[in-house]
């Protein structure tokens, strides 16, 4: 897959940004397809150059995770890793249903889910709310306390005021050395990578699918 969204950014770029990319950073990210379309507006004198969202631009047309992915609960990260540095939040927010931008972490997690075939087979709810999804996890009983060492694909949620009630959500990508890592939509309008403690005072509780 990475070589695939190198091929994809050096498709939209032009072959010069291929052996930029490989040569200076050993392949495709998001922060080197925006430093390389600076440079080359700079370079050209021009106002912009190519799309520095053309791999997610075009992954989100594909059904990624029930092509290409290994499956069970890693099918999930595999999709949404995929998207990291996807900024404002389209398709996943378009995809659910609203028609202007909204807080799209809980859409973010959903459009995942569905990529996966996960909604339609009821592993995991489609929810826009993340006190909807709370209430789904408790429904089914699947639901543990922050101090859990969660798993590659749970779902994890946040309460970043402290007052009991979750206002963020993401997929754990995997927990190790006491430390969880996640990948969040919505993280400063962005899909992003982050990292806690195990039992972090942010992470309010856990959603565990039945894979």
């Amino acid at each position: 897959m990475e070589h695939i969204k190198l091929a994809l950014q050096g498709y939209n770029f032009g072959g010069g940004y291929i052996t930029w990319a490989v040569d200076k950073y050993g392949g495709y990210s998001y922060s080197n397809a925006v430093e390389f379309s600076t440079m080359q507006a700079a370079k050209l004198g021009w106002e912009r150059y190519g799309d520095t969202q053309y791999v997610s631009h075009v992954l989100r047309y594909y059904p990624y995770g029930r092509a290409f992915t290994t499956g069970g609960d890693t099918a999930i990260v595999e999709v949404a890793l995929s998207q990291v540095g996807n900024v404002g939040g389209q398709p996943y927010w378009s995809w659910y249903g609203f028609s202007e931008h909204v807080d799209w972490c809980a859409c973010f997690v959903s459009w995942s889910a569905e990529q996966c075939g996960y909604i339609d087979s009821g592993i995991l709810p489609k929810f826009a709310l993340c006190t909807s999804g709370e209430a789904w996890f408790k429904e089914k009983g699947q639901w543990a306390d922050r101090t859990y060492e969660p798993k590659a694909g749970d779902i994890i949620f946040f309460d970043w005021d402290g007052n009991g009630v979750t206002t963020h959500v993401g997929i754990v990508q995997k927990c190790e050395d006491g430390t969880v890592y996640t990948v969040e939509g919505n993280s400063g309008d962005e899909c992003r990578t982050r990292s806690y403690p195990v039992g972090g005072k942010a992470i309010y509780r856990y959603g565990l699918p039945r894979y």
